[in-house]
């Protein structure tokens, strides 16, 4: 269905829109009851009520929260993490929205400035919300000059730091991560390109934050680091070794609507990249139920 409305701003161009449902790939391994899919995002279709921030990097096409739940059912998941999407900055209102109708199915990632209140941060806690994200890839983020003031005003609660980030940024930072009171989750494997190679200095520092520091790590958005669309078995050996290092500290997401990127990808074929990366179904069943449980405070499944 082509999208008629006028463009919040006439040079931040619209993403491709996802795939419909109906052209998924179905899933190629028994999902686990209790599955999570740690990692997507909602956009409301009403622009005036939730406008987009002026310095975001591109314009998504709604992904509603009915769209959204179509999408997990689809896929077989249970439950799901929502992040707070880069367009609209520092407004979480409609993803604390969609959270509150969900409060046994629903997760949430926030973003916020380093002036939040306590108040804001227990409503969001009441809510779903169990991590802030820090985002220094696409405009309308908080980056990592928030970072330490951020994870001490949440280290009560519970919640985690959610980074999304070029893993090849860590080395630099180092000293400053080891420092936080709270766990790193890592968005999409470190979200540098597999060519860098297993030893670079990037990814050996991820790994080296996840075994020897507690870090967790998203295996998602293959296609961000990948380029052998759209199987991208070259992301395999790289989803193998994070595994590899802390199986107890591996998530799975979808990271739909898929934003950002070119061609579109099949969400279900996402899905079953799984079976590759972990052959084994006990594996599988701690990285969709067991470990996401345990990250984000989902009642036993």
């Amino acid at each position: 269905m082509t999208d008629i409305r006028p463009r919040p701003d006439a040079d931040v161009p619209y993403c491709l829109a996802p795939l419909p449902l109906s052209q998924q790939e179905p899933a190629a391994f028994e999902i686990p009851p209790g599955a999570c899919d740690t990692h997507a995002h909602v956009v409301a279709d009403d622009a005036a009520a939730y406008p987009m921030v002026p310095e975001r990097t591109y314009t998504p096409h709604p992904a509603t929260e009915s769209m959204y739940l179509d999408m997990l059912g689809t896929q077989g998941m249970s439950r799901g993490v929502l992040v707070q999407i880069s367009v609209y900055g520092t407004d979480n209102r409609y993803m604390l929205e969609v959270l509150r109708r969900h409060p046994d199915q629903l997760r949430g990632i926030g973003v916020v400035g380093p002036d939040v209140t306590d108040r804001e941060l227990e409503d969001m806690h009441a809510a779903g919300v169990r991590g802030l994200r820090i985002n220094v890839l696409f405009g309308g983020g908080i980056g990592f000059g928030a970072m330490e003031t951020l994870a001490s005003r949440i280290k009560d609660l519970g919640w985690h730091m959610q980074f999304l980030m070029d893993a090849r940024q860590l080395p630099e930072l180092l000293p400053r991560m080891r420092k936080l009171p709270v766990p790193g989750v890592v968005d999409h494997m470190g979200h540098m390109p597999v060519a860098e190679g297993l030893q670079s200095p990037g990814f050996q520092a991820l790994r080296h934050m996840v075994a020897d520091h507690g870090w967790w790590v998203k295996l998602s958005g293959a296609y961000r680091i990948g380029t052998q669309f759209d199987a991208y078995a070259d992301v395999t050996p790289w989803a193998r070794a994070l595994i590899e290092t802390a199986p107890d500290r591996m998530v799975w997401g979808s990271d739909w609507p898929h934003v950002h990127i070119s061609p579109m990808v099949n969400t279900g074929r996402l899905r079953n990249q799984l079976a590759q990366w972990a052959p084994e179904a006990e594996l599988r069943r701690r990285i969709l139920v067991e470990n996401p449980q345990r990250l984000y405070g989902f009642p036993a499944a």
